[in-house]
């Protein structure tokens, strides 16, 4: 075995190494064409070739490879039913089944991705022993393993640890093959190129082949030009990927090409893409993307998504909209029709529409075929059933085409083995039999999208490439940006993967924590060796302070970097505010009024222009959760019901009655009772206190229920007064005479915000719009009933609602004559109101000129 030190830089070591080369195949005899060159990666083989064609233009050349490339050229045989491949669609139904086997068939949805973990990090361990000492390993590799304890959490995982090494031990690994005769045949002269972090295979395949094997390391030359570096703080991750895009753009507006974008954050890396891509640069982007980000893992899983029982109304929209079957326009009215019910759950709103399928066909047929589609995907079935089953109904909805088209939708279906006859890999597979549930293979589909990356197509010379630290080595590059380098994404000793401790990551020949901190010094070393590096970091993060990497303290305690010249050009932007708008409204005469509407009226005419006469509104949540609003809408429910029991059976048990109107209010408003449990669990103080509210006013004020939720009409003027009155009560006076009408409206707020509608008079239109919703002439009182959820109902009249009825009329009646003549409505711009009121980005409030 022979090493080659290259301390003179990586050119001069290619040329080292190469020369070695020729001379050992020389002496052997051994023509150069059965010469192997590992290299520690595989973009660095095109590079190899390179500086050997510069080195030797003619005659033959070595075969430049790497370990996994090399080992996959030697026919392999399939694997047994329980073996570890790698891969993560086999692997993981392997894991489950053997879980279930050692009795810890419970635990196995927990354990399965700690046992896949750990047999990762084995099987590469494993890998670099050669097979004739592999069973030696495994038993030195037992004595340092964890025993099953007592405990339970230390049990499991000690339990995953054993079965990850027998799984392992009891695999065949494709790199085997390269310690057999035929790979030594074939490979009479053996090169390894080291890269910055040692590799126990290469590492063994050179200690195989012995005198016939050699070694290098390319390090950056001792005697370097110093390197520009420029040390770029940012205050937040928006700003850093600004910043280090701006840094690409001036290196290349320079002439220096091509450009390394060290990847250390992938979430800023693609940030920082983006915004190159919107520049118009071309990049090559080496680190690919996690294919379960990709729009097309994103619209298989939606599919099994939409098709669970208890699937949200958002969710299947959600999956309709990615289906080239569905009905556009179907789909659109689907769309309105859900928002107006407010249903989330999706269940109920198909079992409404389906009884309401002759005033809405379309929305009905497109949701019986959904209907038929989630039905498909329901029962439990083996794996193979499964991928079946998921074919026809991305090729039933229109879906399959879209992704066969697509490069990163081609990659998902062939991870997911759906392509005919790609799934025959995982049926021989130990427990593909097992019947998943849909949950169960929507969680397999996710793991083996989640482990999966695509890697997209990019132009050849492109002046940008993105890449990881590490994979610097021995490539040219005129100049560096490096985005991410502050504590947290670049430490100076990274954290090892995996629960092992030092002892036992030296015995199984794990990477250990010094191991990992001489790699990130080594590649922070070469990456410095760039003629121009930018070094950029953010100075916080979550509201949190943030700091520069150890690494980049040392340069600047050295002080052999400077600040950097921020690269972000900035551009003048003139000024240009709007005018308060001022609409015309007599184009859009007003047929009917509300009191909420009135209400937006006067508290802004451009609001009510806009959201009322052009009827402009935002599409509600439908998965928005519980909330006030709901707990509102059903308090009023339930008094509704429990007021006509009342009248019906008076002598029936008032807190039984109120009892059953609660329970009945949420089965017809479809609330679940786990989300409304923080409301409901006030409910015996809210009962109690409003029967003790109820028996004082009934004996007090002589009262009795008159109607619950009374839609009310009045016409005024050409215009129609509408609304729901919460509860109408009849008071006959003691000494006779025409009956009283004492109209209510319930309130669930604050007591104090109660109390200050009552106080505000004319101001508070509510109750006078109510009063004025009575038949005329008729004897009226109006009141807001607060009920609180601590338990305390009060009063609140409205003094002399009759006067203010009245005074609103004349109101309405003067301001709807303004509108038809054509009087201004200008927007206002002032109040709480302005401050979440839907229409402020149509009158563009932020941007008048009296505020810019």
């Amino acid at each position: 075995m022979t090493v080659i030190a290259a301390d003179d830089g990586p050119a001069r070591g290619w040329t080292e190494a190469f020369a070695w080369l020729q001379a050992r195949a020389g002496q052997l005899g051994v023509p150069l064409c059965a010469a192997v060159v590992l290299v520690p990666y595989a973009q660095l083989m095109a590079q190899a070739r390179r500086h050997w064609q510069r080195h030797c233009p003619q005659g033959f050349a070595p075969r430049f490879e790497t370990t996994r490339n090399w080992a996959g050229q030697f026919a392999a045989s399939a694997p047994h039913a329980t073996e570890y491949t790698g891969e993560r669609a086999r692997d993981s139904i392997t894991a489950r089944a053997l879980l279930v086997r050692a009795g810890l068939g419970d635990q196995r949805e927990v354990l399965a991705g700690p046992l896949l973990e750990l047999a990762a990090q084995l099987a590469a361990a494993a890998a670099a022993v050669p097979p004739g000492r592999r069973a030696a390993w495994g038993d030195m590799a037992r004595t340092l393993l964890p025993t099953a304890g007592d405990g339970g959490a230390l049990r499991l995982e000690a339990a995953a640890a054993q079965l990850a090494l027998e799984w392992v031990l009891a695999s065949r690994h494709a790199s085997d093959a390269l310690f057999d005769a035929p790979a030594r045949s074939c490979a009479r002269l053996l090169l390894v190129i080291e890269g910055l972090q040692p590799d126990p295979l290469a590492q063994a395949l050179r200690e195989h082949w012995g005198d016939d094997g050699g070694a290098l390391q390319l390090r950056p030359a001792a005697e370097l030009p110093p390197a520009c570096i420029a040390l770029h703080p940012a205050e937040d991750a928006e700003a850093e990927a600004r910043r280090a895009a701006a840094c690409v753009l001036a290196h290349l507006a320079q002439g220096r090409a091509p450009v390394a974008l060290a990847a250390m954050d992938r979430a800023l890396t693609r940030r920082v893409c983006a915004l190159l891509q919107g520049a118009g640069v071309p990049l090559r982007d080496e680190t690919g993307w996690t294919l379960s980000t990709t729009r097309a893992a994103a619209r298989v899983l939606a599919l099994l998504r939409a098709c669970a029982w208890d699937a949200g109304s958002d969710t299947v929209l959600d999956w309709l909209k990615h289906s080239p079957a569905a009905d556009a326009l179907a789909l659109r009215a689907l769309e309105r029709w859900l928002r107006r019910r407010g249903t989330p759950h999706w269940s109920a709103a198909a079992h409404d529409l389906a009884e309401q399928a002759q005033r809405h066909p379309a929305e009905a047929a497109l949701v019986a075929q959904c209907e038929r589609w989630r039905g498909a995907l329901r029962a439990a079935r083996p794996l193979r059933d499964w991928l079946a089953a998921l074919r026809e109904a991305l090729q039933a909805s229109g879906a399959w085409d879209a992704l066969a088209q697509d490069a990163a939708g081609a990659r998902v279906l062939a991870e997911l083995r759906l392509p005919a006859g790609l799934d025959a890999g995982l049926h021989d597979a130990d427990g593909a039999g097992r019947r998943l549930a849909l949950a169960e293979f929507t969680h397999w589909v996710s793991e083996v999208l989640e482990c999966a990356r695509h890697r997209p197509e990019y132009p050849e010379g492109a002046p940008v490439v993105v890449l990881p630290l590490a994979q610097l080595l021995a490539r040219p590059f005129d100049a560096l940006v490096l985005p991410g380098c502050d504590e947290k994404r670049l430490p100076v000793a990274p954290e090892p993967p995996g629960p092992w401790s030092a002892a036992q990551r030296e015995g199984l020949g794990l990477p250990t924590r010094e191991d990992l901190a001489q790699a990130q010094r080594a590649a922070w070393q070469q990456a410095l060796a760039t003629a121009h590096v930018d070094v950029l970091w953010r100075t916080g993060e979550g509201g949190e302070p943030l700091l520069a990497s150890a690494l980049v303290q040392a340069l600047q305690l050295d002080g052999v970097a400077a600040a950097g010249r921020d690269a972000c050009a900035p551009r003048r932007v003139a000024p240009a505010p709007v005018a308060r708008p001022c609409a015309d409204g007599s184009a859009l005469p007003v047929a009917q009024l509300s009191a909420s509407a009135y209400e937006d009226l006067r508290q802004c005419p451009y609001r009510f222009f806009a959201l009322r006469q052009l009827g402009l509104r935002g599409d509600d949540e439908l998965d928005g959760g519980v909330d006030k609003r709901d707990f509102g809408t059903w308090l009023h429910a339930v008094l509704q019901h429990f007021h006509e029991a009342l009248a019906t059976d008076a002598q029936a048990a008032r807190p039984a009655l109120m009892d059953a109107a609660a329970e009945r209010a949420l089965c017809a408003l479809r609330l679940s009772e786990a989300d409304f449990l923080p409301y409901t669990s006030g409910w015996p103080q809210l009962r109690d206190g409003y029967l003790q509210w109820l028996a004082q006013h009934e004996a007090k004020e002589g009262a009795s229920f008159g109607q619950a939720e009374l839609r009310a009409t009045q016409p005024l003027a050409g215009v129609s007064l509408v609304g729901t009155l919460d509860r109408v009560d009849v008071i006959r006076p003691a000494g006779g005479g025409a009956p009283l009408h004492l109209v209510i409206d319930y309130k669930s707020e604050s007591g104090t915000r109660t109390a200050a509608r009552v106080k505000a008079g004319g101001e508070d239109t509510q109750l006078a719009f109510y009063a004025a919703l009575m038949p005329p002439g008729s004897a009226l009182r109006a009141a807001y009933v607060n009920v609180g959820e601590r338990g305390e109902t009060k009063f609140h009249e409205q003094p002399d609602v009759a006067a203010l009825r009245d005074a609103l009329v004349a109101g309405i009646q003067r301001d709807l004559e303004r509108i038809a003549a054509g009087a201004p409505i200008t927007a206002l711009g002032e109040g709480a109101a302005c401050e979440w009121c839907d229409a402020r980005g149509l009158c563009r409030r932020d941007f008048w000129q009296d505020q810019a």
